[in-house]
């Protein structure tokens, strides 16, 4: 490079600053980081979410369910491509602080033109070569390139994000099926166990009334109770089905590849602790799509810098060399080059550029509300899943109760029907409360596997990053 040219490189690299906004991570609503409302005995409001959480269910069965889940899961699949996509397209942003070449050649055959004197003669058809190599490099005085590359990281990050909030839902819908499959199958063998009960007490009854000690009415009515009783087992088996077949897509399988863990289980683990939900600080820094969203704010902070700086000159700094030659143009005459610095600028229109740069703003905010928003709405998601769970055990606890004085209940009226001092009437309705009571408590614990799981999703089932890096 010529000496003539330090200085102003030097100056160019020294005097360099990025146009725009400087980005500042948006600080949540005090509200936000403190504890949750909603509290009962089941939630540690002290320890947070481990990120596997999964493992406190302390099921091997579950634990390697997940892990094959995560290895084999289609939409992680999607998702870890469209990772790749965006790194290199942060590459390629890189890429733009660097030098950029250009070489090109060819021969030629054919007449060539001679200046002689000042008058051009033709010469007889000869061979000729040439060729040019060029050299350039953007001083990024006013930071268009860093803001550029500011952004594509920012945007990556955000991606690798969705894809953690992939595998958040992969775990917790994995976890979920799994334990729909055992909750089914513990409903399923409540409506057999009641089906056979109704189907003895019909038995019974026939038994009876062709003895002559009830009439035609007890046996119509035990006959209703054992159909109603048999009716409700087509439903729950189809629930166990489709609970097994969700596992098996959440795998990347087909029906041919339920596990066979979920065909086995007959009752759905629990964790063996307090549920740790930890507080809101530990939600905004663990939820996945909040990272997302805080990430995305921070690419379209940065193209506010990259709009901005078409306001002004584009200065590229470089030089090119030629080469040309045939019999006539020989030596020294055949060289040629060039070096100095180019400048590119839309001044004075510059109504484009300011246009720009209102987008840029306008997105920005628009960012930021969405960041706000989706706060909120984690926050709404968390205390939700915890009201829920916890009106749901509360109804559980009930559930077991009715079912156990249902029972008793039974017991009772088979006792004093023996002794001949209620009606086989009496003994059908006490029978009927108990099968009640046994399928509402079945369903009841089904729900409450699932609304646990609802607790995890919320809080961000782990994978709990660290901060993102500086832009670079």
């Amino acid at each position: 490079m010529h000496k003539s040219l330090l200085p102003l490189v030097a100056a160019l690299m020294a005097g360099g600053c990025a146009a725009g906004p400087d980005y500042h991570r948006p600080e949540p609503k005090a509200a936000a980081g403190g504890t949750f409302i909603m509290q009962a005995a089941a939630f540690d409001p002290l320890a947070p979410l481990p990120d596997r959480w999964w493992k406190l269910y302390d099921d091997p069965a579950l634990d390697e369910l997940v892990a094959q889940a995560l290895m084999a899961n289609n939409d992680l699949r999607v998702a870890a491509a469209n990772l790749a996509k965006a790194r290199a397209t942060l590459s390629e942003a890189k890429a733009g602080r660097l030098p950029s070449t250009n070489i090109d050649g060819g021969i030629s055959y054919g007449d060539g033109m001679q200046d002689v004197g000042g008058a051009f003669t033709q010469d007889k058809a000869q061979w000729s070569h040439n060729g040019s190599i060029a050299i350039s490099w953007e001083a990024d005085l006013f930071g268009r390139v860093s803001r550029a590359v500011e952004a594509a990281l920012a945007d990556a990050q955000a991606v690798e994000a969705a894809r953690d909030a992939v595998r958040v839902t992969v775990v917790a819908e994995t976890t979920r099926a799994y334990l729909d499959a055992c909750s089914y199958a513990h409903a399923l063998a409540v409506a057999q166990d009641s089906y056979r009960a109704a189907s003895d007490s019909l038995k019974l009854v026939t038994a009876q009334e062709k003895a002559g000690s009830v009439g035609l009415y007890d046996v119509e009515r035990a006959a209703a109770a054992a159909a109603t009783a048999r009716a409700a087992i087509p439903e729950v088996e189809a629930l166990h089905q489709a609970a097994q077949l969700e596992l098996a897509a959440l795998m990347g399988g087909t029906a041919a590849d339920i596990p066979f863990a979920a065909r086995r289980c007959v009752l759905p683990p629990a964790p063996v602790a307090a549920l740790p939900v930890g507080g809101g600080a530990d939600l905004l820094r663990r939820r996945p799509d909040l990272r997302q969203s805080e990430r995305q704010l921070a690419a379209d902070t940065a193209r506010i810098g990259v709009a901005t700086a078409a306001l002004y000159p584009t200065i590229r700094l470089g030089g090119t060399g030629n080469v040309f030659g045939n019999d006539s143009v020989k030596g020294s005459d055949s060289l040629s080059f060039s070096v100095g610095p180019l400048l590119s600028w839309s001044f004075p229109n510059i109504s484009v550029a300011r246009a720009r740069i209102r987008q840029a703003k306008a997105q920005g905010e628009a960012s930021l509300a969405a960041f706000d928003g989706k706060v909120v709405t984690a926050l709404k998601e968390v205390e939700l899943a915890l009201s829920n769970f916890a009106q749901e055990q509360i109804r559980l606890s009930s559930l077991e109760e009715a079912q156990r004085r249902s029972a008793r209940a039974h017991q009772f009226a088979n006792q004093r029907y023996r002794a001949g001092s209620i009606s086989w009437l009496d003994v059908l309705t006490a029978q009927q409360d108990m099968l009640t009571a046994r399928a509402a408590q079945a369903a009841s614990l089904q729900r409450l596997s699932s609304l646990r799981i609802d607790i995890f999703k919320a809080l961000g089932g782990g994978w709990n990053d660290a901060a993102p890096p500086a832009p670079g």
